[in-house]
């Protein structure tokens, strides 16, 4: 350690222990004030207190640069945040909801302090979660030569949490400087450590890790804390590496508001706890050594209390959200993609595939655009780009700063995407989130955390990525490699669903998806990737808009609504309607599920009075009954006969080619139910 990080009583300077004394007065003065707001109903219905966790949460704010560093704080971080800058009002905006809130306007929980323009982030509550977005900020430090330090701070018990294992184990292979902050208070709510894990220090079960070095200090004490802070920052920066700081803390009252510790806690030990209380220690310090007078501690003491009343009166008299502003900030506003608008171009050339019109596009992207990133299991080696070649030949083009191999650990590469993108609002990133669909789940807690992203900032963030996923059936995949996800996740706001069934719309699409701000989940059949029916012309610079239907096939007696690989049986069946039995079907491709063209669907059916919905999901629980039940709300009186669905049957996809037949949709099935309902 440099002699200039040796903080101690006799040492360092009056009007830094005099900063300190304020800052901890203050956070213990609005810690302790905040469950009165919910007992007056004001709000502040979730407050975790942090006394017990001073001298760490000190030591985190202070060695905090909003310059150079990125802040990722948790529930209980309230010092944290005064620390590294947070107004007394600022912090009560928070913990009663207020429009004005700096974190999110009101709209995520109190007790959840960011400042967004500082680079002290917004997240969820999902904890430890955001252990992944500074790994992901860490890549962005590294790969733009950026000195500063990420900075994860988090309790023991979300250490049993996968995905951190995944985050700091990721972080060491990548040698990225990132500061984990274990603040060790013993419990998890009520669930004591010997229950979480076998090591009495968390950070422990790292020691095997490579390229990651563990300091240990005692959170209680603002001097042993400040010094290893700084100590393990100046590691961080000088070594490029990762580390971890576990730092042994007393939670001094119960978890939360909505918990009581005299349930699990003896009398001895709550007592015990608030003894070591760590104002009261450095309080007495400062006396003792004489650095501070007890009225000297007395005014700083009734500045604090004026603060804190001041501060009371402008977040009471600061507005309330507006319940109209709910819509906003769900998703930004996508690239125009206006070059090719409908019926106004028609564009010739060789046909080509629609594996060859994402994998031109990925590249022609990413000469666009030089913070374009790519990443995913099996995409960059030697000659092969992923399970199904989809990127192949990016890496030699681009190098492995931009496109490179990711653990086998979804919830890392969605993680560390968003992440990424909170570096740069130019950075644009692409990820294979799965090798198949199927094995997207274990990413679904980032899917979600990243979807309300942009709502729960309030504009502040949105992570600007585009997943792709090599989805469906028709290959005799089985479990795992032959199953729908769409009509799960499209509940789901804050992100943008397409599936395209052509080369030109999956070339299209990509490009929008790639050049647009927020998420995207771009569905790719698999099943078509390389099958001439779905070969179009694509010219270099194609794109096309979300929320747009694409009429494949224009009919007046049936409306046939589709996408993905059923979208070229339904052209068979429409085909052989006309041919066979004199009936003109209308063939509507969605292209995009989120947004959805509605007008496109509505006009179609007060032309036709009858409707088809044909997908390869599950027809229960499928996408097919949203647009079925927008359609019997605002076209009802135009049907003249149930909507109808095709879709695959209520039971996994098989491996057997046989079993797979009997539960996909396929020509037949679609024909027939095209027959019975135009005879209702």
């Amino acid at each position: 350690m440099s002699e200039m990080s040796k903080y101690h009583i006799k040492q360092t300077d009056k009007e830094t222990l005099r900063n300190w004394f304020y800052l901890m007065t203050l956070g213990r003065a609005i810690d302790n004030k905040a469950p009165n707001y919910l007992k007056q109903a004001i709000g502040w219905s979730y407050h975790a207190p942090f006394a017990g966790h001073d001298g760490i949460q000190l030591a985190i704010g202070q060695i905090f640069d909003k310059n150079t560093d990125h802040l990722f704080p948790y529930y209980r971080d309230m010092l944290t945040a005064i620390s590294a800058g947070l107004t007394a009002t600022e912090t009560i905006l928070n913990g009663i909801s207020k429009a004005t809130d700096v974190a999110g306007g009101g709209r995520h929980m109190s007790n959840h302090f960011a400042k967004p323009e500082w680079n002290i982030h917004n997240v969820s509550s999902c904890t430890g979660n955001h252990t992944l977005h500074a790994v992901g900020v860490g890549r962005a430090m590294k790969r733009y030569n950026h000195k500063g330090v990420s900075i994860s701070s988090q309790g023991e018990s979300s250490v049993s949490e996968g995905y951190v294992y995944e985050a700091i184990n990721g972080a060491s292979n990548e040698k990225l400087p990132v500061l984990f902050v274990f603040q060790d208070n013993g419990y998890g709510i009520s669930v004591p450590k010997k229950d979480q894990t076998a090591n009495r220090k968390v950070a422990n079960n790292f020691t095997g890790l490579k390229n990651l070095k563990i300091f240990h200090c005692n959170g209680k004490d603002v001097f042993d804390s400040m010094n290893v802070m700084t100590e393990a920052k100046q590691w961080i920066i000088e070594n490029q590496m990762p580390a971890i700081v576990q730092a042994n803390c007393i939670r001094m009252h119960s978890h939360s508001n909505s918990d009581r510790h005299e349930l699990y806690r003896d009398e001895h030990e709550r007592n015990y706890v608030m003894e070591y209380d760590p104002l009261a220690k450095y309080r007495r310090l400062l006396v003792r050594y004489e650095r501070f007078t007890e009225d000297e501690l007395l005014d700083i003491e009734a500045q604090v209390k004026e603060e804190v009343k001041k501060a009371h009166k402008e977040a009471m008299a600061a507005p309330d959200p507006d319940p109209g502003s709910i819509f906003d900030f769900v998703l930004p506003e996508p690239y125009p993609a206006s070059k090719y608008p409908e019926g106004l171009h028609q564009y010739e050339g060789e046909p080509k595939k629609l594996i060859e019109g994402i994998n031109e596009t990925l590249k022609a992207e990413f000469r666009h655009n030089p913070d374009t990133y790519i990443w995913g299991q099996d995409i960059a080696h030697k000659e092969k780009g992923g399970i199904f070649n989809v990127s192949k030949g990016m890496q030699q083009e681009f190098g492995i700063d931009r496109v490179f191999n990711a653990p086998i650990a979804e919830d890392f590469i969605m993680g560390t995407a968003n992440g990424m993108s909170r570096f740069s609002d130019k950075i644009r990133i692409v990820v294979e989130g799965a090798e198949f669909a199927d094995y997207f789940w274990p990413a679904m807690e980032q899917y979600i955390d990243s979807s309300h992203d942009y709502w729960r900032s309030n504009g502040a963030f949105t992570p600007n990525v585009t997943i792709r996923l090599a989805s469906g059936g028709y290959i005799g995949g089985g479990l795992y490699h032959s199953q729908n996800i769409e009509g799960a996740l499209a509940s789901i706001p804050g992100v943008r669903i397409v599936y395209p069934s052509y080369a030109d719309d999956a070339a299209g699409l990509l490009r929008t998806s790639m050049r647009s701000r927020g998420m995207t989940l771009f569905l790719e059949p698999k099943a078509l990737y390389n099958d001439p029916v779905a070969s179009s012309p694509v010219p270099d610079d194609f794109e096309v808009p979300f929320g747009k239907a694409k009429i494949r096939l224009a009919g007046t007696d049936l409306s046939i609504v589709t996408y993905g690989n059923t979208t070229h049986m339904c052209m068979d069946v429409a085909k052989k309607l006309e041919e066979t039995d004199g009936i003109h079907a209308e063939v509507i491709d969605l292209r995009s599920l989120v947004p959805l063209d509605e007008e496109t669907i509505l006009a179609s059916v007060k032309k036709t009075g009858k409707v088809l919905i044909v997908h390869e999901d599950k027809v229960f629980g499928g996408f097919g009954g949203e647009v079925a039940s927008i359609i019997n709300e605002k076209a009802f009186e135009w049907l003249d006969g149930p909507v109808k669905r095709i879709g695959s049957t209520f039971t996994p996809v098989g491996f057997n080619r046989i079993l797979e037949k009997a539960i996909l949709p396929n020509v037949d099935k679609i024909y027939a139910s095209a027959l019975e309902l135009i005879a209702f």
